[in-house]
């Protein structure tokens, strides 16, 4: 009995996170304009950036030497894996947020549904419309704007993704979490995702700007994985290469992955015991 259990636990976790995929992919479409105006804002955004670089010419390429000195490629990358760090940050405080006004939320947690499936399928949607996002911000570098991904090192690329999807995940548990108790998470979320943008590295090297800020930029994983990324990418750097943003991106998600799991649990049971779950 215990092993057939097993065997389809798995299954019915499937079923979970297809549910919620399902649920959330019908509920975007529903607003079709709001979806072709975002994929039209992702063609803009591709261009101005394209368009910058050419105006920036080749005064950046000292700075960008590490990269192929292209700063277009450079800032690309930079907006397409800052949208993870921007989903991982606000995507489960979202979906959290919207369980509690259209008053689901209670009924979701009453049921034997595990604590971290939970998380997880609220944010399964954002994931996969992130990496559609991506893939486009990459389709039109590529085909229409002369980014050139030909020497990337794939595999390690995909790691760091993954890696870093974990540790921004992460943090926007812990930004989840203070919701659950304090009804409002827009402060902790506006910290994070002003500073990611300003220290991060998305839009310039780090290398630009004063010590103390690189420092900041230093405790935060995003930087990291954007270092990391361009590197595989652009670079093609191999693992040897890549082994200290690696190690620094698994030391994030060992941290805080488990870390945020456990505050979230708690929010929960104290929520429950406050009888405060559905309020917002």
């Amino acid at each position: 009995m215990k092993d057939e259990l097993r065997e389809h636990v798995p299954l019915a976790t499937r079923k979970l996170l297809l549910a919620f995929l399902t649920r959330d992919f019908y509920t975007e479409i529903s607003y079709r304009f709001a979806f072709l105006v975002g994929i039209g804002g992702i063609l803009f955004r591709a261009f101005i950036f394209y368009f910058l670089a050419q105006l920036i010419g080749d005064s950046a390429a000292p700075l960008l030497a590490d990269y192929d000195g292209d700063y277009f490629a450079f800032v690309i990358i930079g907006i397409a894996l800052g949208g993870y760090f921007g989903v991982g940050l606000s995507g489960f405080a979202r979906a959290l947020r919207q369980a509690q006004t259209t008053g689901t939320l209670e009924a979701l947690m009453m049921t034997p549904v595990p604590v971290p499936l939970v998380i997880v399928g609220s944010a399964v949607w954002s994931y996969a419309y992130t990496t559609f996002r991506v893939l486009v911000y990459l389709l039109v570098g590529v085909l229409l704007l002369g980014l050139d991904l030909s020497g990337a090192n794939v595999p390690a690329a995909l790691l760091i993704l993954l890696l870093g999807i974990i540790s921004f995940a992460s943090i926007g548990i812990l930004a989840a979490s203070v919701i659950m108790i304090v009804k409002r998470g827009d402060p902790v979320t506006a910290l994070f995702g002003n500073l990611a943008n300003l220290v991060g590295g998305v839009y310039y090297p780090i290398e630009v700007m004063p010590n103390w800020l690189q420092a900041a930029a230093k405790l935060l994983p995003i930087t990291y994985a954007l270092r990391g990324m361009r590197l595989a990418l652009l670079a093609g750097a191999s693992w040897a290469e890549l082994a200290p943003d690696l190690w620094a991106l698994l030391f994030f998600c060992l941290l805080l992955f488990p870390f945020s799991l456990w505050v979230f649990r708690y929010a929960v049971n104290r929520a429950r015991a406050d009888g405060s779950l559905a309020q917002y």
